[in-house]
């Protein structure tokens, strides 16, 4: 386990979260808030929540305040607002990483809440990797059944479209 390693599996991770954002641009605001009886709720709320947790655990890995989290439902499309808080997201994420040495994968940086700072900097990052990968699992099957044209997330393909 190294710390390039997990820069390379973050990218790919990047790489299905804006594929996702790209699927869900097709869908009507109608299709984007409906109510899904499975996890977190409508494809927004479950974007939100993906997004969020991200940022909140990207955020406690480099000791700083998370931004302020996106509304749990809304009464406009705002998905203009959930990409620019991707694009913040992802830059705090890529900032993280980019600094991120084989040293600190095994260092416990959480300082709260109390209950994570038993956990490696190694654990919180697969944490955040799976967690999503199962969010964006949900949303393609819910995207699916919309009638979206979906595409496997499974990384080895993007191992093979990015040697």
């Amino acid at each position: 386990m190294n710390a390039d390693a997990f820069r390379h599996f973050y990218n790919y991770h990047f790489a299905e979260n804006r594929k996702i954002l790209d699927h869900v641009a097709s869908l009507t605001f109608e299709q984007f808030t409906q109510k899904v009886d499975y996890s977190r709720g409508s494809i927004r709320e479950q974007l939100v929540h993906l997004f969020d947790a991200e940022e909140m655990w990207f955020s406690e890995l480099r000791g700083v305040e998370p931004a302020d989290p996106l509304p749990d439902t809304v009464d406009f499309d705002d998905r203009d607002a959930i990409r620019a808080f991707l694009d913040q997201v992802e830059k705090n994420s890529r900032a993280y990483l980019a600094e991120l040495q084989d040293d600190m994968l095994f260092t416990k940086p959480i300082k709260e809440p109390e209950d994570d700072q038993v956990l490696f900097a190694w654990q919180v990052l697969l944490h955040v990797a799976n967690h999503a990968t199962d969010h964006r699992a949900q949303l393609l099957r819910a995207l699916h059944d919309l009638g979206v044209d979906t595409k496997s997330q499974d990384y080895i393909f993007y191992v093979y479209e990015n040697q």
